[in-house]
């Protein structure tokens, strides 16, 4: 298990996982008009949040894991002083234009249902949804005993959990789409067609109806 302040610093060390973070912040600045709320709902270290608040964006932040809060409230100090950050014990306790999950948050959940009902009384009408989840049709997975075992749960069900100690979850964007009925819409899916058998992560855009 990392600690805090470990993953910290091994995901700002990681030349993909910046890569991947750089597509994935400025998809959804693009998508925040200017001064608008954002949730980072499961916000890690507070990279992401520390990012959009430079932008001008108050950034609520929700994050359950003790160890990775402790550091975000370290690593984001002047901006939780300024109030540019705000840490909420629940994401039912803002209200804002926009939500952000990256980097397989989402992967976490057995079922998205719930969440999904959630947020609808999070986001404003016309606000979105934009996660980073994990592409469970990514071919280099294929190596692996688990990923061989699991595409007939893919293909019939639309998921399946990796049996190990974080149950971490597979999904197709069909899957998470229909959970998301009837509060959001699926918008857009990056990347697509053969995009989608070489990259680790794919973003989804939902859109609150």
């Amino acid at each position: 298990m990392h600690t805090g302040e470990q993953y910290h610093n091994f995901i700002l060390t990681s030349q993909r996982d910046l890569l991947v973070r750089g597509r994935f912040q400025k998809m959804a600045l693009d998508l925040l008009p200017e001064g608008a709320d954002v949730l980072d709902f499961g916000a890690g270290t507070g990279i992401d949040a520390k990012a959009f608040a430079a932008k001008g964006h108050r950034t609520f932040v929700y994050e359950p894991s003790e160890a990775m809060g402790e550091y975000l409230a370290k690593y984001c100090s002047d901006e939780i002083e300024r109030k540019s950050i705000v840490a909420v014990p629940s994401p039912l306790a803002c209200k804002v234009q926009g939500v952000i999950a990256n980097f397989a948050v989402l992967n976490h959940f057995e079922s998205h249902a719930l969440l999904f009902e959630e947020l609808s009384r999070v986001v404003h009408r016309g606000g979105f949804v934009l996660t980073s989840m994990l592409n469970p049709y990514y071919l280099s997975d294929a190596r692996y005993a688990w990923w061989r075992a699991n595409l007939l749960n893919l293909l019939l069900r639309g998921h399946y959990a990796i049996d190990s100690e974080s149950r971490i979850h597979r999904f197709t964007p069909g899957a998470v789409a229909r959970a998301a009925e009837p509060y959001f819409q699926l918008e857009r899916l990056t990347p697509r067609g053969f995009g989608l058998a070489t990259q680790l992560y794919m973003f989804l855009l939902f859109r609150r109806i």
